[in-house]
């Protein structure tokens, strides 16, 4: 793989704390040349959405993935967790880092982050990367995603996520990849695609009781009528307004965002791109790490 890292090669991706006034957040960061942010998905970190991706792109670029407030090892204060929030958020970070642009790139719900950053801040994105991306069309529910709309419902979602931490620390690790895979569509091989070292790291997470107030604010914020029913986070009306170079990178069987919003997305962007990953659902990243970090080195160093 282009890039790509022998098991004797030193690591050039460390990960490390930075103060933002009063919040203490964790990132991972590394390389040299010109930068490039990652902003991760909901439920995620930095180090673990990107955690097959981010040692190949050191080689040619300043490589920065911050766990985002609530998620990962970042502080978690009991604020609103919104896009709104997010976006400002990943606006202080640039500026504390020194970086004046970046190329940034962002999945799911970091996606949407992303594309709130490029539309309102532009001159802060120099190039723009959407991988699974909220945002772009009204995703699709199924039986498996139902439980999204559960855990708005309150107490019911405080006891669901109670329910995961405990299960995450009692039940065979080839049950949590299965339970899992039904969520994102994940077909590939779910021991790679969910490896131990990921599911140590989600159970670290999940023991963490702030985490279970920032995931629940999170959720309900995105899943309410006025988002559903109003399209409150679809911005499929601005896309036009990008005229940044723009990469769609979508797993074909997505089970919640169809490659019907990529598709659409490409039509409204004028200097957009859009790559279609086969075999891999909504996280093409780490179910195809090799065929997606392809698509990007050719994006960004295009």
């Amino acid at each position: 793989m282009y890039g790509e890292e022998t098991s004797a090669a030193p690591k050039k991706i460390h990960s490390g704390f930075v103060d933002l006034g009063a919040l203490r957040v964790h990132h991972m960061h590394g390389g040299r040349g010109t930068p490039v942010v990652f902003i991760h998905g909901l439920g995620s970190s930095g180090y673990m959405e990107w955690r097959y991706n981010l040692e190949p792109f050191a080689t040619r670029h300043r490589v920065l993935a911050p766990d985002l407030p609530g998620y990962g090892r970042t502080d978690k204060p009991r604020v609103r967790y919104t896009i709104p929030y997010f976006a400002r958020f990943v606006r202080r970070y640039m500026h504390d880092c020194g970086l004046r642009s970046a190329a940034v790139i962002g999945a799911s719900l970091g996606g949407r982050i992303a594309l709130e950053l490029a539309l309102e801040e532009p001159k802060l994105v120099r190039k723009l990367v959407l991988v699974n991306t909220l945002g772009l069309g009204r995703p699709q529910v199924r039986i498996a995603q139902m439980a999204y709309g559960l855990v708005t419902i309150p107490r019911v979602g405080e006891a669901v996520m109670g329910f995961a931490r405990d299960a995450l620390s009692w039940a065979p690790r080839t049950i949590i990849r299965r339970v899992a895979a039904r969520y994102s569509g994940a077909s590939a091989d779910l021991s790679r695609t969910m490896d131990d070292a990921y599911l140590d790291d989600l159970r670290e997470m999940y023991a963490t009781d702030g985490f279970h107030n920032a995931y629940l604010s999170t959720v309900r914020a995105l899943v309410n009528p006025r988002a559903l029913l109003g399209g409150h986070h679809d911005v499929t009306r601005r896309l036009n307004e990008l005229k940044i170079p723009v990469q769609l990178i979508w797993g074909a069987d997505d089970p919640l965002f169809p490659l019907a919003h990529a598709e659409r997305a490409h039509t409204l962007i004028e200097r957009s791109q859009l790559a279609v990953i086969d075999g891999a659902g909504h996280t093409p990243q780490a179910e195809r790490p090799e065929e997606f970090n392809r698509v990007l080195h050719r994006f960004l160093d295009g």
